[in-house]
């Protein structure tokens, strides 16, 4: 099996440049694609494949333009899967499975270098500490023993080195045998996913919401000052005359730019983090299965009073990791209808309460007297729902 492993990692001086210099153009390459396929779709109606492309720009536009001759300077690794990348966004586009792609902006997108490795000749060297990465060598790694020694079981495949928020990763792509998976456990788990907490079991556990912890209350109030002295930047370099509008003001906005960057990860490694621990907790049980409702997040997200609130709860990241784990595991992950009534259903009688408020957070049947807290009683509705689909 693939598994993909991530860690943070410290490049020297020089390896930052090469870093950078590979990502730009990278970015170049999608960029000139996208535009070199859409006039010639425009004026040939004929589609251009990324192999075609490689082949004009190496055989036919370079050597005429040499000015271009930076785009050599870095890996033909990293240049190739910018085009695979660019040709599989504008094929989608031109099979009408998706919209046309979007440019690769230089300070607002998710532009990676991308290594493999070269045959059984040079594989991919990892130790305890470091890593080593094509044109670039040996790096130094955060988390020591994290990602696998290459081995006959474990094989380092390919990989991409990404930078965010002044900080850089790198991801890894191992292949390695396909563990055992565990004895489940005859029950079953349903999670009521919410706003006031974050998620409530059926099997009396609860996971707060982290949002509303002082520690993520006092970075969104630093985040909030940081965000006001920019934009008072950007203001006032409007107001300066053209001859004044030195570098040194450019790169004052760069820096307190960076330090909102910074908040933002860091903000989203936090939850991010906590999403990773509460999906552990609920497989550790080993349950036969897990039921989830299948909420409608982009209609959700059209509340203005709530789409903020329901952003930072991360509920699609959320699925798609339990999805993952539960796979790794063997457990089952239905998810039930968004139109089944789950919270105003009476779990003990099956009478369903038409006059449910959003703001009664007891449940109280009006047939058979049972009373339950709300989220909990939607929990155990759907553990028990018969009509369902299986997550993949």
């Amino acid at each position: 099996m693939l598994k993909a492993y991530k860690t943070e990692i410290f490049p020297t001086p020089e390896q930052k440049q090469i870093i950078h210099k590979t990502i730009g153009v990278c970015r170049f390459i999608y960029n000139f694609y996208l535009a070199y396929s859409k006039k010639i779709y425009e004026k040939e109606k004929k589609y251009v494949s990324g192999y075609d492309f490689s082949k004009w720009l190496n055989n036919e536009y370079l050597p005429k333009n040499p000015e271009f001759s930076w785009i050599k300077e870095v890996s033909s690794k990293s240049v190739k899967q910018s085009i695979v990348n660019a040709q599989r966004a504008f094929k989608n586009f031109f099979e009408h499975r998706a919209r046309f792609p979007r440019w690769k902006k230089k300070r607002n997108s998710d532009v990676k270098m991308y290594f493999v490795r070269n045959g059984e000749t040079q594989p991919i060297s990892c130790e305890r500490h470091r890593i080593k990465i094509p044109t670039l060598n040996w790096v130094r790694v955060k988390e020591k023993g994290y990602i696998p020694i290459n081995s006959e079981t474990h094989i380092i495949k390919s990989g991409t080195v990404s930078m965010k928020a002044g900080r850089y990763y790198v991801s890894v792509l191992v292949e390695e045998p396909e563990p055992e998976k565990p004895v489940l456990n005859d029950f079953g788990i349903g999670i009521d996913l919410g706003v006031k907490e974050f998620a409530v079991c059926s099997d009396d556990r609860f996971f707060t919401n982290i949002n509303k912890s002082a520690r993520i209350r006092k970075l969104e109030r630093s985040l909030k000052r940081q965000q006001r002295k920019l934009s008072r930047k950007y203001e006032s370099l409007k107001k300066l005359p053209n001859n004044l509008k030195g570098e040194a003001t450019r790169q004052n906005i760069r820096k307190q730019t960076l330090k909102v960057q910074r908040l933002h990860h860091r903000l989203d490694c936090i939850r991010t983090d906590y999403l990773n621990k509460v999906v552990s907790e609920l497989v550790k049980t080993k349950p036969m299965w897990i039921t989830l409702e299948n909420l409608n997040i982009k209609g959700m997200m059209k509340n203005r009073h709530l789409s903020k609130v329901i952003a930072q709860q991360k509920f699609f990241q959320f699925r798609t990791k339990l999805t993952a784990k539960c796979q790794a595991y063997g457990i089952e992950l239905r998810l039930v209808d968004r139109f089944y009534p789950s919270s105003r259903l009476c779990h003990q009688c099956g009478c369903i309460k038409s006059d449910l408020k959003l703001s009664d957070r007891i449940y109280t049947c009006s047939e058979c007297g049972y009373t339950a807290d709300r989220d909990f009683n939607a929990s155990l509705n759907l553990r028990d729902c018969q009509v369902y689909q299986i997550a993949s």
